[in-house]
């Protein structure tokens, strides 16, 4: 007789709480003539699938299909209804595929479908509101160097380890208000120039509410575009709230299945816990690191911080190159002494 299937773990009493308040403002807005909209966000491929990222939230239509007003203060992102559980059709060179949004009307799925390397168009319908479109970066499986980047005080300025600043930078600060790292968008340029056709991945432990101001952030700084990687906002259906040291740890761990002969520059700043992090990556996949580098924060912010005691040079044990400095062009003239990077006319090659 076969075994019968193991029942789901039931849900945390705060996930409970959350799913009846976010049923009973769905209704409300639904009724008040609010219509189910996809917002894209950037995903990535390999050879033969696409990851597809995106969010279901109600919107009157005649909003922004980015979820909020250019422009915006930050608490409006943090204020729209999501659509639990909706079933939205994907569409991409002709193919279509149907994916399931989750309980906060977050999108990230895996599709079969085999592409050419570079960006793609996809287009998102739910119900019958109209379509909204995003992209995807599916990268070639030849390519053997990517990107990974932390983005809260490592590209841009949000002050986040000083928790009443981080607070209002989030909330209450207008999106032109925010200020690029020094250097941060020279050094990313140089990078993909020196090597053509590498992934992007912007990894943080910030809300997807936010990830329609950061995306016009990266661009209008013109940083290079690739995915985001970020999580969800409020509790989880085990625990009151989410864990963002182990989000980036599971993050990287994907990336290291979907792209095993992907070696990554890691960057991220010693405001918070990115040196662990990256460290404890290098010790379990050292062969997919070419380098880690970390940007410090000045004395002044790491005094505000709270953090005047972190032990600035360090590494991981293992012959992967760490690289310290203040901005982005101290970083950059460590890797070009390390000869990780070079000229624009001129393409090094990482070692095996």
């Amino acid at each position: 007789m076969p075994d019968s299937p193991l029942p789901e773990p039931a849900l945390h009493l705060a996930a409970r709480l959350e799913n009846r308040l976010i049923g009973w403002r769905a209704e409300r807005a639904r009724s008040n003539g609010f219509i189910p909209l996809v917002i894209p966000y950037t995903g990535y491929g390999g050879d033969g699938w696409v990851r597809v990222l995106g969010r279901v939230m109600l919107n009157r239509g005649t909003h922004r299909l980015t979820g909020e007003p250019m422009g915006a203060r930050g608490w409006r992102s943090f204020t729209s209804v999501p659509v639990q559980g909706a079933r939205v059709r994907v569409e991409v060179s002709g193919e279509t595929a149907e994916v399931t949004a989750d309980r906060s009307g977050l999108i990230d799925a895996t599709v079969d479908i085999a592409l050419t390397p570079g960006w793609h168009r996809l287009e998102y319908r739910v119900e019958d509101s109209e379509p909204t479109h995003g992209l995807v970066f599916v990268v070639d499986p030849a390519t053997r160097f990517g990107l990974v980047s932390d983005i809260d005080d490592t590209v841009m300025v949000t002050a986040l380890p000083r928790p009443f600043l981080a607070a209002w930078h989030t909330f209450v600060v207008n999106e032109h208000a925010r200020t690029t790292t020094p250097g941060m968008p020279v050094l990313y340029e140089r990078i993909t120039d020196s090597h053509a056709g590498a992934p992007v991945v912007y990894l943080s432990t910030g809300a997807w509410n936010v990830a329609p101001t950061l995306t016009r952030f990266l661009s209008r700084n013109l940083y290079p575009a690739g995915a985001l990687l970020l999580t969800d906002w409020g509790p989880t259906p085990d625990a009151w709230f989410r864990d963002g040291t182990r989000h980036k740890r599971d993050a990287l761990k994907r990336l290291a299945r979907e792209f095993p002969d992907v070696r990554w520059l890691l960057v991220g700043d010693d405001g918070q816990h990115d040196p662990e992090t990256y460290a404890l990556f290098c010790e379990e996949h050292p062969d997919q690191v070419v380098a880690v580098c970390i940007r410090q924060l000045t004395p002044g912010e790491a005094v505000l911080a709270g953090s005047g005691s972190r032990r600035h040079v360090r590494g991981d044990g293992s012959k992967v190159p760490w690289f310290y400095a203040y901005d982005g062009a101290g970083l950059a003239e460590q890797l070009e002494e390390a000869g990780l990077l070079a000229d624009s006319a001129q393409q090094p090659e990482v070692e095996a």
